[in-house]
C-alpha cells in the first residue's frame, strides 16, 4: 500500500452528530489505561463523524468515524475512536500503521441534492460493509455557517504503546437537523447510539491528522 506520511491534510465536506454514550457499554471498547471521562453521570460524549475528503487531499477516500467516549490519561484528554471505516486501501493501511486507528473498508453512498429531495430532510448517508448496513445519516442542508477553527486530541493505541494526536479544523460550521439509524448487524450498534443532541454540518472543511506521539505504555496487547 501507498500512503503519505503525517500529518495528513485533507479538504472536503463532514457530518458530525454529538451524543450521551453510557459509560458502562463503552468500556469493554476502551483500553484499561484510559480513564472514561462522565460529562452526566454513566454518561459520556461520542458520536458519528461522516465525511468526504476530495480534491486538494493528500488522499481522496470518505469516512466513518465512531467517536465513542472522551477519555483521560495523565492528565492528557482526548476522544476515543472505537470504529472506523473508509472506501480507500490506502487510507486503512495508513491509519493503521501510522495512528493505530482501526480502519477497515466499507462503501459509502450519499443522496440528494438542492433540487432533489432524496431523503425525509433532504439528504441522506449510508454506510455498508459488505453485504450488512452499518448506519444510515439523514441530514438537513446547512443554511447559516460561521467559518471557525477548531482542534482536538484523539487517543489510539497500537500493540505497545498509547498515541495521542491532534486534529485540527478549519470549515464554516452550522447547526443543521439530523437523524441517525444505527443497523441491528452494525459492530457498533451496543453503543445504543440515540438520536443526536446536535447535528452539525461542515462546509469547506480543512482537516489536518497531525503526527502521533507516545504518551504511555500498554499494560498489555488491546484488541478493538
Amino acid at each position: 500500500m501507498v500512503y503519505p506520511p503525517a500529518p495528513w491534510n485533507l479538504q472536503g465536506y463532514a457530518v458530525q452528530t454529538l451524543q450521551l454514550v453510557d459509560v458502562a457499554r463503552v468500556r469493554p471498547l476502551v483500553p484499561s489505561e484510559l480513564e472514561i471521562v462522565s460529562l452526566l453521570p454513566g454518561k459520556t460524549l461520542g458520536g458519528i463523524y461522516i465525511s468526504s475528503y476530495g480534491l486538494g487531499s493528500v488522499m481522496e477516500y470518505n469516512e466513518l468515524i465512531v467517536v465513542s467516549a472522551i477519555a483521560n490519561y495523565a492528565g492528557k484528554w482526548g476522544a476515543w475512536i472505537s470504529h472506523i471505516y473508509v472506501d480507500n486501501p490506502n487510507s486503512v493501511a495508513g491509519g493503521r500503521e501510522i495512528w493505530g486507528l482501526p480502519k477497515e473498508l466499507a462503501t459509502f453512498s450519499w443522496e440528494g441534492s438542492d433540487s432533489v429531495k432524496a431523503a425525509p430532510l433532504g439528504y441522506r448517508v449510508t454506510v455498508r460493509q459488505e453485504n450488512r448496513q452499518l448506519c444510515s445519516l439523514n441530514y438537513s442542508k446547512q443554511t447559516l455557517a460561521l467559518p471557525l477553527p477548531f482542534s482536538g486530541k484523539v487517543f489510539s493505541a497500537n500493540r505497545s504503546n498509547l498515541l495521542l494526536f491532534k486534529g485540527e479544523f478549519k470549515s464554516r460550521i452550522g447547526l443543521i437537523r439530523g437523524q441517525l439509524e444505527v443497523a441491528e448487524e452494525s459492530p457498533f450498534a451496543s453503543l445504543n447510539l440515540g438520536q443526536p443532541l446536535l447535528t452539525l454540518g461542515c462546509e469547506d472543511m480543512r482537516f489536518t491528522a497531525g503526527v502521533p506521539q507516545i504518551v504511555g505504555n500498554r499494560a498489555a496487547e488491546f484488541s478493538y
